[in-house]
């Protein structure tokens, strides 16, 4: 079977010096390999063909057969890396905490041990009939969040 960290170590070298960095490299039984990277920016097709090239230039088909699949981190799968969830700074993220509540909120801040998220909350007030609604910013540790996504409002 094919090591990842063979893989993650060509896919580093290749990518050094770029604005791409690499998130995750998988293994399937079958040596099915995907290798998924992420950008300060954006991730074209060209990158990702340029990555699968270079892979597939340092193994050998013949020593070992493979299927290599080289993606970009889409907008739905969940933020991996601290890099990913500073890149989305300022803008909203769908997160999910192991308790089970979701959150739909902006991105203040990311740190190694938590994320700050500003959203209103809708509380009930004494005295008042209907609730009302308050800006909160609370930090969250990561030890606490089962999932961060990026958010898109289709409305």
């Amino acid at each position: 079977m094919i090591d990842a960290e063979k893989i993650e170590g060509i896919a580093e070298e290749t990518l050094a010096g770029s604005a791409l960095f690499l998130v995750e490299v998988h293994i399937a039984p079958g040596n099915e390999i995907e290798v998924v990277i992420d950008s300060d920016g954006s991730v074209d097709i060209d990158d990702c063909v340029k990555l699968s090239r270079a892979i597939e230039e340092k193994l050998d088909r013949e020593q070992e057969d493979f299927e290599l699949t080289v993606t970009s981190a889409g907008i739905g799968q969940p933020l991996k890396l601290l890099r990913q969830y500073r890149k989305l700074i300022g803008t909203p993220v769908e997160v999910l905490l192991l308790n089970g509540t979701k959150i739909i909120a902006e991105l203040r801040d990311a740190d190694e041990n938590s994320v700050t998220l500003a959203y209103r909350e809708m509380r009930a007030v004494e005295g008042k009939k209907r609730k009302q609604a308050f800006d909160v910013v609370q930090a969250y540790p990561l030890a606490e969040i089962k999932s961060t996504k990026e958010y898109l409002d289709f409305k």
